[in-house]
């Protein structure tokens, strides 16, 4: 446990209240909101990584796990940090395997955005490269949101290695999504693909942008030529 109580020693040490009050704002932890009940010691990313990678050898799984299920949120997401070191320093599937087997197993404490989208691509993404996809539809189709997100941001892997195909079948499932942070990511990385294809991406859009809610489509096209942004905003692509 020596490991762990450093962890959170280091981290206690650098909390800030008056950080940790504006954090409770932008993560949306208000009743109601999508961070509902969430609390935070108000902590900068940089400082979490840093306590991550300076930990990450001589903490257990086990351990791990333990802090991922805690309700403070840096502690969850310097857990997430350590996991994903964990993972790509793992010389050996079956370290590779169990990993993902934890993460998937905990994976109701990946309750926010930012711990989505520090690990979904980083573990999921390579460790299903090469298998059968299913999981992700299975995940697509849940009502979780962050379930979701998951399966849409464990594609980046997918679309650095130059394969688009369950990115944009994912992002039809969760064209008509009603949540917006749903919409950025689903833009997110259509805009991912057409930085590497640009044909692909345009032909997915002229297909589903006029049904696609508007934050989507913002982030889809962010980086088109002014005049084609500008046709995709006012409906005038065929």
């Amino acid at each position: 446990m020596e490991p762990l109580n450093t962890i959170k020693r280091e981290l206690a040490g650098a909390a800030n209240a008056e950080k940790a009050k504006s954090m409770e704002k932008y993560f949306q932890a208000k009743p109601g909101g999508y961070g509902e009940g969430d609390t935070f010691l108000g902590i900068t990313v940089p400082k979490q990584r840093e306590i991550a990678k300076k930990h990450y050898k001589q903490i257990r799984l086990a351990e791990i796990m333990e802090m991922l299920k805690q309700p403070i949120h840096e502690y969850r997401l310097t857990a997430i940090f350590m996991l994903v070191l964990k993972f790509q320093k793992a010389k050996d599937a079956q370290l590779k395997n169990e990993i993902e087997q934890l993460y998937l197993k905990h994976l109701n404490y990946v309750n926010n955005w930012d711990l989505v989208d520090s690990s979904a691509h980083h573990i999921l993404g390579p460790q299903l490269m090469h298998r059968d996809k299913e999981l992700l539809y299975t995940l697509a189709n849940d009502n979780n949101l962050w379930k979701q997100r998951v399966a849409i941001i464990a594609t980046l892997h997918f679309i650095r290695e130059q394969h688009f195909d369950d990115t944009l079948r994912i992002a039809e499932m969760l064209l008509n999504h009603k949540h917006d942070l749903i919409h950025k990511a689903v833009g997110w990385m259509l805009r991912e693909v057409g930085n590497r294809n640009f044909d692909v991406e345009y032909q997915f859009l002229a297909k589903h942008y006029k049904q696609m809610p508007r934050t989507m489509l913002r982030y889809a096209i962010e980086k088109f030529p002014e005049d084609l942004r500008q046709k995709f905003l006012k409906g005038l692509v065929e």
